[in-house]
């Protein structure tokens, strides 16, 4: 069974994700992390015994700076990562505006962002810090992401309206179709009674 000190040690194994960690650390971000499928597909690959490395969409880099939500300075973050590492699919976030655009609270960290990713097994996060250890966070546990088992988080089961948004990106991301030792679990919505359950 993966525990969180072997899936660390997988990564600390893996050059291109050390060397992408680097790189995202040379911008020296606030309360920053490397989050979402960069974790979830090291801990899947390793799961099912895979070989290669499956294909991610993009590299998700967030970071927590209230002081500035201009969303042009996450654009000018993504091009400083680019240059460093012009084949990487870059993509910064700067979750201290993203309540925003998600019709929430604001968030009070990065941390406390990823807690509210649709998926507990996206809802995780990894950096190095300045001696080059690494840190994960996953707010939700890692008893989902270990045992394959896709499920909303307590945030998305809190409202009927989040519940479309998990629905539709479980449909959209056909991970089943990869990772086929997975379980997808589905929320129960019978009308106006929403209760999250799944």
């Amino acid at each position: 069974m993966l525990d969180e000190e072997k899936i660390l040690a997988n990564i600390q194994e893996d050059l291109w994700m050390m060397g992408i960690l680097k790189t995202a650390r040379a911008l020296n971000l606030p309360d920053w992390w490397i989050c979402a499928g960069f974790v979830r597909s090291k801990i899947w690959e390793t799961l099912h015994g895979f070989n290669v490395r499956t294909e991610i969409e993009d590299v998700d880099v967030i970071y927590f700076d209230p002081s500035n939500l201009d969303e042009v300075k996450e654009k000018a973050y993504e091009e400083a990562l680019k240059s460093y590492s012009p084949s990487t699919p870059w993509s910064v976030k700067n979750e201290a505006r993203m309540h925003l655009r998600n019709n929430c609270e604001p968030y009070q960290s990065s941390t406390d962002a990823i807690s509210k990713f649709p998926e507990t097994v996206t809802a995780l996060g990894v950096k190095l810090d300045s001696e080059d250890n690494l840190i994960l966070t996953a707010p939700c546990g890692l008893q989902d992401i270990v045992n394959m088992i896709v499920r909303p988080t307590p945030f998305i089961l809190e409202n009927k309206n989040r519940a479309f948004i998990y629905e539709e990106r479980v449909a959209k991301k056909n991970w089943k179709a990869t990772w086929g030792q997975i379980e997808i679990k589905h929320i129960t919505n019978k009308g106006d009674d929403f209760n999250g359950k799944i």
